[in-house]
C-alpha cells in the first residue's frame, strides 16, 4: 500500500508537491479507510481542478515510477535519456521523486534523483525502528556510480557500471537477484492509463489487447461480465470469442473479439461486436480491466480523467467497489483525476486534492489542509462558489 508520494521539478510542478494517502487520528473514520496497527490510509483519492492545472502531472509520478522500477533496464534505447521532463523554467535542476510504501508489513522508502535524463542517485530504504536504514545507495560519481548495500546483494562492480538511464532494481530483477523480486512484483501491481506523454487516449485497437487480457485471467473476465450490465450501457452480457485472421504479411493469427449482448423488453436478443458499440461502452470495457485487476489482486489504480469513460452517476458505484471488503479484499487503492465536481458530495475532505496553476507552476493541496473547512461543510457548494480554489479563472 502507498503511504505518500513527494516530488519536485517534475513536469508542471516546480516546487515540492505531495500526495499523502496517510491519515491522522482526526478525520472521521469512513469506509474508504485502511486500518493498520501503525496508521490509517486512504483507499481512494480524487484530484479535481481546472483544465491545464496539473491534475495529470500530480498522479503521473506513480505511473512513471512503476515503469522506471520495473522496466527501465530492458526497455528503450540504452543510450537515450530517461523519458520525463523537468519544469521548463528549471530545466537544469534536479528532479526528485520519493515514495513511501508498505511491503510485507514493513515500511519502505524509494528515492530517485535525476538530471538531464540521467540518474543522479537511487536509494532504497526500510524502516527498522523509528528510523530508515538503507538497503542500497547508488550515487553518481564521475562517469559511474558509488554503491553501498545492506542485505541487497547486487554485485558492486555491476552496480558501479550500470547505465545511468536504468533502475538498479530493474537490473537486479533481470539478473535474478531474489531480493529484488518483491519490489518488482509490488510495483507491477500499479495499473494506469497514464504515460510519459499524458493520458493513454482510447483507441479501438485497445479492444483486442484488453479482450486478450480478459481471456488470460478468467477471474477478471468473470467480474467484468458481471459488472458491465450494471453500468446502464444497454448490455445484458458480454462475450469474448477468438477469431482467425490473416495479417498483412499473409500469416495466420488469432485475435479476441468482444461482443455485446442485448435483450429487449419482450425478450428478443441480438449482439453487436464492440466496434459497433458506443465509444462509452468501448472505453468502459478497457477501463474496467484496469480497475478490476487492482481490486482482484491488490495494488494501486492510477486513472486519469476517469469521468471520460463513465457517466458521473456511475462513479459512486465504482467508489463502492473500492469501499467494501467483499469487492476489495486486498485493500487496493485508487487515485484518479476528474472534471466532475459532484464527486465532492461522495468523498470527505481528506480524500480530495485540488490543483491550481499559479505563475506557470502547478500547486496541489488536500482539502483537510484548508483552514476553517469543517467535516460537515458542503464541499460541492463551496467548490462551485470558488471558496476552495481549483476552478478556472474566467
Amino acid at each position: 500500500m502507498i503511504k505518500s508520494l513527494r516530488f519536485s521539478n517534475f513536469y508542471s510542478f516546480a516546487e515540492d508537491a505531495q500526495v499523502d494517502f496517510s491519515l491522522g487520528k482526526k478525520p472521521t473514520p469512513s469506509g474508504f479507510d485502511i486500518e493498520l496497527p501503525e496508521c490509517r490510509l486512504n483507499k481512494v483519492i480524487a484530484v479535481v481542478g481546472a483544465n491545464g492545472s496539473g491534475k495529470t502531472q500530480l498522479i503521473k509520478p506513480l505511473a512513471f515510477l512503476k515503469w522506471f522500477i520495473c522496466d527501465s533496464f530492458l526497455q528503450g534505447d540504452p543510450d537515450a535519456g530517461i523519458v520525463y521532463s523537468p519544469h521548463l523554467l528549471r530545466a537544469d535542476e534536479d528532479t526528485r521523486l520519493e515514495v513511501d510504501f508498505l511491503l510485507q508489513g514493513v515500511e519502505h522508502r524509494y528515492q530517485l534523483t535525476m538530471n538531464a535524463g540521467r540518474v543522479v542517485s537511487e536509494i532504497l530504504l526500510a524502516r527498522t525502528s523509528s528510523q530508515f536504514s538503507y538497503l542500497f545507495r547508488r550515487e553518481r560519481s564521475g562517469d559511474g556510480f558509488t554503491f553501498k548495500q545492506k542485505g541487497f546483494p547486487f554485485p558492486k562492480s555491476q552496480a558501479q557500471g550500470l547505465r545511468s538511464n536504468a533502475s538498479l532494481l530493474a537490473a537486479a530483477y533481470s539478473y535474478d537477484i531474489k531480493e529484488a523480486r518483491p519490489f518488482i512484483e509490488y510495483f507491477r501491481r500499479v495499473v494506469s492509463n497514464v504515460a510519459s506523454t499524458g493520458r493513454h487516449h482510447f483507441q479501438q485497437g485497445a479492444l483486442f489487447s484488453t479482450a486478450e487480457n480478459y481471456e488470460r485471467s478468467p477471474v477478471i473476465k468473470a467480474r467484468m461480465v458481471a459488472a458491465m450490465p450494471g453500468l446502464d450501457l444497454g448490455l445484458s452480457g458480454v462475450d469474448i470469442r477468438p477469431l482467425d485472421i490473416t495479417t498483412e504479411e499473409g500469416k495466420s493469427a488469432q485475435i479476441y473479439m468482444p461482443f455485446g449482448q442485448h435483450r429487449s423488453s419482450d425478450g428478443r436478443t441480438f449482439e453487436l461486436s464492440f466496434f459497433e458499440e458506443s465509444s462509452g461502452t468501448q472505453s468502459a470495457f478497457v477501463l474496467l480491466e484496469r480497475l478490476l485487476t487492482a481490486l482482484e489482486y491488490g495494488g494501486l489504480a492510477v486513472i486519469d480523467e476517469i469521468d471520460n469513460d463513465l457517466h458521473p452517476h456511475l462513479m459512486p458505484r465504482i467508489l463502492d467497489w473500492f469501499r467494501f471488503e467483499h469487492s476489495n479484499p486486498h485493500q487496493a487503492q485508487l487515485i484518479f483525476t476528474c472534471h466532475t465536481p459532484e464527486l465532492l458530495n461522495h468523498l470527505q475532505k481528506h480524500q480530495l486534492y485540488l490543483c491550481e496553476k499559479r505563475d506557470q507552476c502547478s500547486e496541489a493541496w488536500r482539502l483537510d489542509e484548508v483552514q476553517g473547512l469543517r467535516a460537515d461543510d458542503n464541499l460541492y457548494a463551496k467548490y462551485m462558489a470558488g471558496a476552495l480554489g481549483g476552478i478556472p479563472e474566467l
